[in-house]
């Protein structure tokens, strides 16, 4: 493929849709341009799942791809190939590193936190419920936003006064229109804090998965985290943990105040809350591209071309999800759509662990906002939304509501 066939993807994340469909067109894997790293975006579903339960690609970019070292000093996006947990491992050490994360997910440990999470939203709810009829609230900002961070930093154990801090650093680890320079120093800044977390916790430990992570580092056994990956994976449950649930409770909010019919379904009885969440997923996933993955062989594609051994791949999840051949009408959202399947949480040993947090927390939201404010409404054009400024996360920069029928809209 000519360098000219190269699709930059736009950093800013201005028009996702129509990039997705660029890729699309190109066949099943398409050359493109993610920050100035050449990698090969795979948005066809069956193909994608193929590569992501193949031990012909790795995560591990220090074994696997030849350009880790020239990169990483300059990329903005180092963080996502350099990180030391599950997140970048492959075969044996990423089944060490998952097994010692999975009891901290567990379905038992994620149920426990069902009172919680309701306790959470409600008070949010009461917080809304002071607004003045004809305000307009920000859903993202006094839902979306603190809902994730608060159960997340609950479960991990960072201090109250430290998970705004936590927020504004993560959120920057997802934008991709910052310098590297700039992402350089909030990747100091990050670490600082997990390093205070850590202190912390290390001397007063509780119950929270941090301190259970700390006494799994400290025995020593052999099978331990090292010091690297400790802090790495406290990195990626609290970031996973928090931005991506933003996003869907941000995108279910956005599609249920623009498409009534969708929530006449789920208050008609004809799918539930879960049904809901599950489309949203399939819809507007959390996450639109997921860096990076690397060929250990040569990869023959189905169009005739072939992924070089060493050579990136992305996971173009957005576009595989709205696939024609996956879903009939496929960018249509339908909370009723029989099948449920999508690829937003992955797919393979790299399954997101969070997932079944993230599906109750989301249920949850949207259930207690719709039974406090059945007339809410988008307060602009779902086209006037404005897009985060990112070809990763999926998201709007806000969720401008009216909470209840202002007089004009009720005369």
């Amino acid at each position: 493929m000519s360098e000219q066939q190269i699709i930059v993807l736009d950093p800013t994340g201005s028009d996702p849709d129509a990039e997705h469909q660029a890729l699309r067109e190109r066949g099943s894997a398409a050359l493109v341009d993610i920050l100035g790293v050449r990698a090969w975006s795979v948005s066809d579903p069956a193909l994608l799942k193929q590569l992501l339960t193949s031990k012909d690609v790795s995560k591990d970019g220090r074994a696997h791809w030849p350009a880790f070292a020239e990169t990483v000093p300059t990329w903005p996006l180092a963080l996502w190939v350099a990180v030391e947990n599950m997140f970048t491992a492959y075969g044996d050490n990423h089944s060490r590193l998952r097994r010692m994360v999975a009891p901290a997910l567990s379905a038992r440990r994620t149920a426990a936190l069902q009172a919680d999470i309701e306790a959470l939203v409600n008070s949010m709810l009461d917080g809304l419920d002071a607004f003045p009829a004809g305000e307009v609230a920000d859903l993202r900002k006094h839902l979306a936003y603190p809902l994730p961070i608060a159960v997340i930093g609950k479960l991990m154990g960072v201090p109250a006064d430290r998970r705004t801090e936590f927020r504004t650093v993560v959120d920057n680890v997802f934008a991709t229109h910052l310098s590297a320079e700039e992402q350089a120093a909030n990747t100091a800044a990050l670490y600082a804090l997990l390093d205070a977390l850590i202190e912390i916790r290390r001397a007063e430990p509780g119950q929270d998965m941090t301190s259970l992570l700390i006494a799994a580092r400290d025995e020593e056994d052999g099978s331990a985290f090292s010091d690297a990956e400790l802090r790495d994976t406290l990195l990626l449950m609290i970031s996973a943990g928090y931005e991506t649930t933003v996003n869907v409770i941000d995108q279910a909010i956005t599609t249920l105040l623009t498409d009534p019919c969708q929530l006449a379904h789920v208050r008609e009885g004809r799918c539930t809350w879960q049904d809901v969440v599950e489309e949203t997923l399939r819809h507007q996933p959390a996450v639109k591209h997921l860096p990076l993955r690397y060929a250990r062989i040569d990869i023959p594609l189905p169009d005739g071309q072939t992924i070089k051994t060493g050579e990136a791949i992305l996971a173009s999840y957005a576009a595989a999800n709205r696939h024609p051949t996956w879903h009939e009408d496929a960018d249509r959202f339908d909370a009723t759509r029989p099948s449920k399947e999508h690829l937003a949480f992955g797919h393979g040993v790299h399954f997101c662990l969070g997932a079944p947090l993230a599906r109750l927390e989301v249920a949850t939201a949207l259930r207690l906002l719709f039974e406090r404010f059945p007339d809410a409404r988008l307060a602009t054009e779902r086209t006037a939304l404005e897009a985060l400024p990112s070809l990763i996360s999926n998201g709007h920069t806000s969720v401008p509501v009216h909470l209840r029928p202002t007089s004009s809209a009720s005369s």
